[in-house]
Order: structure tokens, then sequence, then C-alpha cells
């Protein structure tokens, strides 16, 4: 790798009080002029000012200390590495208050970073574009010369001038709206001063949008932009947010700061959303819900996005992380409350039973790995910024805070942020400013048990055994680092500080005793517990920590998936558990494949959701074997007696959990090839191609995805038609997430050929190319091929964003074979992607799991699919 000089932060000897800009972007073009003039203080003096700049030429550059004579810079030295510009002055900047002019040119990318264009078409089917911005982590210094740094805040006064026939939005509310002098085509529009901020909040979009308009109760006006002619799209945002805003000012008991806010959807848009105050944006599938054409899947997305990002209104704008090695204080926190906020609003989501299945067992399975990374990491350069926006700060940064809050309680948690967040307001904070807040509210050592959360990384696994003594059940728990590659023997091994929760059959329900458990081992004596009864370690699967049992007790507890008796989230956790310790080589496959036929009684859509999530990589894992169609009889077997009984249209007094349930057993019979679901979905598919029949929005993926699996040419012709048709950004998505499901190699080469068209969004080919390298052992090869013949091209398109991260894990993360980790490494070692280079490693650990795994378990697991398929003697 080439050595990149030492990461500096800016020196603070000038620092930014208020920004003056004006910008004038040309739609035409794609470029744009600034003016810059910046309130500043001289702390100490100085003949040069260093800031952050890139893609930006400056023109001219001036210095005006309070009552002097203008200094005009002589020099603009770009430290392009760096993205800083130093400007050199004649003389000595003297300590003391003054303005700096900057006027310079910039270009409109089309990165989806900094000051970008988005293109759009208009209903008569124009095409144009808007100019949009994404600053964070790094990039408002691609749309203005500033101080790029979150504790660098300041407070900004915004004009725009632009084609009068444009919307124009920024931070804040329009207070002057006028016509440009030279030009009459355009306006100059003038915004209030914002609230002191940091830069990676600002944000400006000019464009063509409807909107829909509420208050909320705490009289804050709230509005949702639209495409054009979408307007009835933006409403259940709408009623999403006027609800969470009072929600979140009732929990943290400060009100949200603005007179504000503005949720808008951007064609082009590289993230889900971003929290810019006062004006988030988002991906049009994570705010846009049509009644007919919208899932119960998706509207559940945009809910849980809507309360992330109004949820960094207060965490992450009005108290700000000091510097990114901070960021998981934002993000983490965001990713746990925006449950909060949905199980607030719609109590019968099951939110938080969801939350165990898409962030907590996330984070356990990356954390797992040695090429995992703590909490905090110390970042400097841009690209480091760029690598820490992963399921480490946002899944297991949550996923600890939910153990955090499960251990204060929320009466203290409550009192605890509302503390922090007075007392850091306006400013910056990092993550020992929390814990000290917590700590005062709560009185429990929060900095000494949180510790050893967020500064090491990995978990530990809790290894339990039990005697009983009279009526005493006595528990011996221990614990060590938890290993993907399974258990080590380390001299040094990391001790975590671990809150134990422990419940009996008596009650599954309740917590029966806490522990603190601080040092390698210790006992624990549980009073009047029956010898019949079985004891649970983590009821609510709260704690970070996957659990081994002693067999005999794990015996004792199968009964309660099949009966039920345990708690959703718990028959959940233990069949989790178990599928780890499997790929860990701690249990034998086969052990999982016997707790999984118990879950033939199964209610709950997410403890499906999970299994069907760990059936799919098994049988991914599995591809490379001869008996793939083993493990697919598998999967028939277990998801068709709750098929048979959720059939395939939904009945009177159906919810939304029952709509999620029905779209993921259909689709997994499909995909696994149950006959009378491949029948039906062929069926149902051909009326509503000819429009005699439309597909329900929650059948919609299920039907795609399984008459693609089995599909020809003509299938796949009708899919692309279907995608050319789809006036919804959700429905080109679920269509094009499922194209990768079609056998013949020449149709899948077709399918990747068209992730890179214009047909495709930019930030959409990523999932199209990923759905390719899920599908099949032909897909992977074909998709790992495509990125590496494609290189240049992807890379140049996501370069520097996570959009490159996940696209290398999707498509390199299911190989099983050795000689494929070497390939993929040797392959980076020559094509350099900085922001993704933990990933790669991840990746190519993963792949020597798989191999290791495979050639483990592989005749075990044969054995076992083939006596089960042989007739009882």
């Amino acid at each position: 790798m080439p050595e990149r000089r030492p990461f500096v932060r800016l020196p603070t000897d000038v620092y930014p009080v208020n920004y003056g800009l004006r910008l004038k972007p040309d739609l035409i073009d794609f470029t744009f002029e600034g003016k810059l003039e910046a309130a500043v203080e001289v702390t100490q003096g100085t003949n040069q000012i260093v800031m952050n700049c890139a893609d930006i030429d400056i023109i001219t550059a001036s210095f005006v200390p309070e009552g002097g004579e203008e200094i005009n810079a002589t020099g603009f030295n770009y430290q392009n590495e760096d993205e800083k510009v130093t400007l050199c002055f004649p003389s000595t900047l003297q300590k003391g208050s003054g303005s700096l002019k900057i006027d310079f040119v910039g270009e409109l990318n089309d990165k989806m970073k900094g000051f970008y264009r988005s293109k759009y078409t208009t209903p008569s089917g124009e095409i144009r574009y808007a100019a949009v911005t994404q600053f964070e982590a790094t990039d408002a210094r691609r749309a203005f010369p500033c101080w790029d740094e979150p504790a660098i805040k300041a407070t900004f006064d915004i004009t725009l001038i632009v084609p009068k026939d444009r919307i124009s939005l920024s931070n804040m509310n329009v207070v002057d709206r006028k016509p440009y002098p030279e030009d009459h085509s355009l306006v100059e529009v003038k915004f209030a001063t914002t609230p002191i901020m940091s830069t990676y909040l600002v944000a400006f979009v000019i464009g063509e949008y409807d909107f829909v308009e509420s208050q909320s109760s705490d009289g804050v006006t709230v509005r949702v932009y639209t495409p054009v002619g979408k307007a009835e799209q933006g409403r259940f945002a709408l009623e999403v947010a006027t609800k969470t805003l009072p929600f979140y000012k009732d929990y943290f008991r400060v009100p949200y700061p603005l007179p504000k806010i503005d949720l808008i959807a951007i064609a082009d848009f590289a993230a889900g959303a971003m929290e810019n105050w006062g004006l988030v944006t988002y991906r049009e599938t994570a705010l846009l819900i049509d009644p007919k054409n919208s899932c119960a899947s998706s509207r559940q997305w945009v809910a849980l996005v809507v309360g992330h990002e109004l949820a960094h209104q207060w965490f992450g704008n009005l108290v700000t992380m000091e510097w990114w090695t901070h960021l998981w204080l934002n993000e983490g926190f965001a990713s746990w409350i925006e449950y909060l906020c949905v199980d607030h609003c719609f109590p019968e989501y099951d939110i938080w039973t969801q939350f165990v299945s898409a962030d907590y067992t996330r984070a356990l399975d990356l954390d797992a790995l040695d090429n995992s990374h703590p909490i905090e990491v110390d970042v400097g350069h841009p690209s480091e910024v760029d690598e820490i926006f992963d399921a480490i700060s946002y899944s297991k940064g949550a996923s600890v805070i939910r153990m955090l809050h499960n251990y204060i309680g929320d009466e203290d948690f409550r009192k605890g942020m509302n503390a922090y967040l007075l007392k850091f307001q306006h400013k910056n904070a990092s993550t020992e400013d929390l814990w000290e807040c917590l700590e005062q509210a709560s009185g429990k050592p929060i900095a000494a048990v949180m510790n050893s959360w967020t500064k090491q990384m990995g978990f530990p696994i809790i290894v339990v055994d039990q005697e009983q003594h009279g009526s005493d059940r006595v528990l011996k728990i221990s614990q060590k680092k938890f290993c993907a590659s399974g258990p080590r023997n380390d001299e040094n091994c990391p001790n975590w500080m671990v809150p134990i929760s422990i419940c009996t059959s008596e009650d599954p329900s309740c917590t029966k005793m806490k522990v603190l458990l601080d040092q390698p081992e210790t006992t624990v004596n549980i009073t009047n517990v029956a010898p019949d009864h079985w004891i649970k370690i983590n009821p609510g699967t709260v704690g970070f920590y996957r659990i081994q049992y002693s067999s005999a007790m794990l015996e004792s507890l199968l009964p309660g998936i099949r009966d039920l008796t345990l708690l959703p989230v718990d028959r959940l956790g233990l069949q989790n558990d178990l599928f780890s310790l499997a790929r860990a080589g701690m249990i034998s496959t086969v052990e999982v494949l016997k707790v999984m036929e118990a879950f033939v009684n199964e209610p709950n859509y997410t403890v499906w959701s999970d299994l069907s999530c760990n059936l799919g990589v098994l049988s991914s894992l599995l591809s490379h074997t001869d008996f793939h169609e083993d493990i697919q009889k598998f999967i028939r077997d277990l998801f068709t007696p709750i098929g048979m009984k959720l059939g395939w249209d939904s009945k009177t007094g159906e919810g939304h959990l029952d709509a999620l349930l029905r779209g993921l057993v259909l689709g997994k019979l499909g995909k696994a090839g149950h006959k009378a679901t491949l029948e039906e979905a062929r069926r149902r598919f051909k009326e509503h191609v000819e429009g005699k029949q439309i597909l329900p929005a929650d059948l919609r993926s299920p039907v795609y995805l399984t008459v693609l699996k089995h599909g020809d040419s003509t299938t796949l012709d009708t899919m692309l038609k279907l995608h050319k048709q789809a006036d919804m950004q959700e429905e080109k998505n679920r269509i094009e997430r499922v194209l990768g499901a079609i056998p013949a190699p020449d149709l899948i080469q077709r399918v990747l050929n068209f992730a890179l068209s214009e047909e495709v969004r930019p930030q959409d080919t990523v999932s199209v190319i990923g759905g390719v390298a899920g599908s099949s052992k032909q897909g992977r090869k074909a998709a790992w091929k495509f990125v590496k013949d494609n290189w240049e091209e992807l890379h140049n398109r996501y370069q520097g964003g996570f959009l490159i991260s996940r696209l290398i894990k999707l498509t390199v993360d299911g190989f099983a074979i050795d000689k494929m980790a070497a390939e993929v490494k040797s392959f980076f070692e020559s094509h350099h992607a900085p922001a993704a280079e933990r990933t790669v490693q991840q990746c190519c650990e993963n792949i020597l799991l798989n191999a290791t795994w495979l050639k483990r378990d592989a005749d075990h697991i044969h054995q076992y699919l083939l006596q089960r398929k042989a007739p009882p003697v």
C-alpha cells in the first residue's frame, strides 16, 4: 500500500464564527460559482490560513481585519492528498476578529457526494438534473472552502441564486426572495441564520418537487418533498414525522430547536438518508409510500429511517461528536432509538423482536471475526472515516446501548440523556461525556462497564452449567472471547463486564436474578427452583453475547421452542446462538438442523425470518456440494406447514406481521422449488402481467423471485419490461434485487450488464450485482468476474463511499474455497480501495471460515439429510 502522510487536523489559530455563503449552481453545465464571506477569529498572529477544500478552484481570497485594510492573499497552496488549501498572505494577520472573503468555482459532480447533480425525469419524460448535497463525513469541502471538522462549529447564512421556476431549500426557512439583478430568469433566495452547527450537517437542494405539509403538536412545520406529481406518496412519512417530533421532545425533554423540518426524496442518493439539520435527505425508497403499491416491509423501513434521522436532530446535530472516533455515539444511538420511536408509533410491528434479527445478530456475526474492530476507532484520513460507517458503529452500537438502557432502567437513562443534551447543546462531546452523565443519573459504574464493550473488539461467549442442590439451582458461569473460528487458548484473553439476567420456566418473561459478571467465572445460586424447571440466561436476548449451555440445560430448553413457552425473541436467540456455534465448529451443524425442525409450530414472523436467513447461509454453503438439492428439500419440509396454513391471500383481521410472514414463507418455498407454490406463482404472475389481476405489493417479491428462479429468457424479458414500466422506485428496486435469480449463464450475463446500464440508478447497481452473487454458485462466479472486469468503472463510480464496501461484501462473501480467499486478496492488493480495506480482510476471513466449515461438516450433514429421506424401518 502506498504510505500516506500522517493525518493532521486543521490548525486552531484561525476559526470561523459565521459563514456567509452565496452559491450559484448551473444546472446545464454542471458547475457552480461561490462567494464566501466568513467572520473569523484569529487567536494568534499568522500569515496563513489552512482550510479544507476539494475539487474547488479559488479565484481570489482576501482578509479584512476588523477596522483595518483588506489584505489580498498572494498564493493558494493546494494539498490535494489531504484535501486542504493554504492561503498565504504577504503580512501577518493580527490577533482579533476579521472577515475572510473567497471567490471560487466548483463542479456539480455525479459521485453522490459534496454538491452534486441528481438525474430525474419530468412527468412529460424529459431528463433534468437537480443540484443536491451530501456532506457527511468529509464532503462539505467540495461545495465551499471550510473548516470541515465536526468540532469547528459556526453559524451559516446561506443565499442560493437559482432558476425562478425551481424550488430551493436549505437548513433554515426562507427569509427573502428577490429577482437576481444580472439575470431575470434567476432569483436570489436568502435563508435565515442557522444555529451554531457542524459543516457536515449543512445542506441545500435546488430542483422540482411537490410537497405535503403538516404541523406537529408542538408547533413545528413539517414538510415532505416528493417528485412532481407524487405528493400523496409523502403522506405516510409526514404522519410518522409529526408523531415522532413530540415523542422525542418528550423523551429528551428538550424541544426541537428549529422552526421547520423538511424531509425530501432525492433520486440519486448513496446512503439511505442523511440527517442534515432541518433538511433531511432520503432515497426515494426510504421516504415514499404509495398505499396501493408499497409493501409492508417498505412502510416499516420508511418508519425506521424517519425515526432514525429525526433522532439525530438532537443526538448528533444539537450535540455533536467531537471527532469521527465517536461516530458510533451518533449512529448507535439513533439506530437504537429509531426502534423505540417506531414501537411508539406502531406497536403492532413488534419491532423490538425484529431488532434482534436485523441488528443484534448481524453485529454478533461481524464482531466474531478477527478482522472486526472496536466500536471506538481512532480515525484520521477521510477514507478511514468512510470505513467506520459499518455494522459495528450502527448495529453493535445500537445493541450495546439497548443493553445499557436495560441495565440502567428507562427513568435514569432518560434523566442522564437530558443532562447530557443540556450540558453539551450546540457543542461537541465524546463517549466519556455521555457515560459521566448516565453514571450521575444512575449511580452505576457505567464507564467501567461500557469501556469493555466499546474500547475492545469482540464479545464473550458465556458458558453455563448447573447442579441441583435441594430446592436450589447452582449455576457455574464463565466467559471467554467468542471467535468465529472456534475456541482459542490465548493467555491474555480479554474480559468483559457482562450484565447477566436469568429467568426460569416459572415465568419466562420475568427476570428472576441479575448479576454483573466482572471476572472470568462465577457461581450463582438461585433459590426455589424445582428440579423439573428450566433456567434460561439472557431473557429478552438483550446482553451482547453468545451462550453455550451444558447439553442437559439445552435439552430442557428445547421443548420451550415446540410448545412456545419461551418468548419469541428467546426462541430466535437460542437457534441463532446454536447456528453460530456450529459455524465455529463448537457443535455439529446436524445438531442445529434437529433444533430447526422443532420450529414447525412457530407463528412469529421474526423467528421465521432469522431461521430463513440461517438456512440461506447454509444453502449457499452447500451449493458447493453435490447434495444442494437435499437441503432444498429440508427447507421445503420445514416451511410447507406454515405455508399451507397462511395460504396466498390475506384474511380479514390480519396485520402487518402476517403480510411480512406470508411474503417470506412463499418466497422461501418458491425459491426452494416447492411444486404447488411454483405453479401458483406462475399463474398469478401471468395474470399480473396481462393486467387481469394485479399482484398485491406484499406478494410481488416472492412471486417475482419464484418465477425468475425457475424461469427462462421470456421470464427475464417480461421482468425487464415490468422494470421499465414501473413508475415507483420501490417497484424498480424490488425487481432489481431478484433479477439475479435467473439460472441460465447467458441470462445471468444479461442481468450483470443491465446493472451498469442507464436503466439502473447508480446506487442500485450494487443490489443487482449482489442479487446475482447471492443466488447460485454460477451467479457468484459470474458476479465476481464482472466486478473484476468492470472494476475501473465501479470504483470510479463509488470511490471512497461505503457502497464500494457493500459491493465487495455482497460479491465475494459466499465463496467457500481456500484459493478464492487468496484470489480476492491479491486482486485488491493490485486494485486499491482504501475505504474498503477492512471489508476485504473480513471477506477473506469469511471465505476461509466457510471452507473450513464445509470440510468439517459436509459429510455429516449429507448423511443426516439422507437418513431423513429414508423410509422408517
